[in-house]
């Protein structure tokens, strides 16, 4: 499994966001991120207790990825957008892709955004059966 880097987000994933999902709301530069917030998001999914993955497939990775990149605010703005193109970016390094409306994952994107933290465990739970009901291949 090829694991996302912060390089990864910044030349790609906020590139995208910016060029594409900017709407009325401006995503600022890559520069202005909370120090150490992204790379703590970045940094989750591969994290190991006594040798063993604490997130073992692509699913439950890319699953806290998303929530945590949008829950731990790394960015000043944007955070739902630049999580959005993380998560894909993310998955297509690993030859996978969602296949959904964009409408429907925006819209789960504010869910997550909108949730309450003590519940985290239940909406990571929900962010992988949303992943892995859409999961595709990506060259499909």
């Amino acid at each position: 499994m090829i694991n996302i880097k912060l390089d990864d987000v910044e030349n790609v994933a906020h590139g995208l966001a910016q060029k594409i999902m900017e709407w009325d709301e401006p995503i600022p530069p890559f520069v202005s991120r909370f120090p150490n917030k992204l790379e703590s998001c970045l940094a989750t999914p591969f994290q190991t207790y006594g040798q063993k993955p604490l997130y073992r497939t692509l699913v439950d990775k890319s699953a806290i990825l998303f929530y945590l990149m949008i829950k731990n605010y790394p960015f000043k703005n944007g955070n739902k957008r630049i999580a959005v193109t993380t998560l894909l970016c993310f998955l297509a390094m690993n030859d996978k892709w969602i296949s959904v409306d964009a409408h429907e994952l925006y819209t789960f994107s504010i869910f997550v955004a909108e949730s309450p933290a003590k519940y985290q465990k239940e909406i990571v739970e929900i962010a992988k059966k949303f992943i892995r009901t859409h999961l595709t291949k990506y060259s499909d």
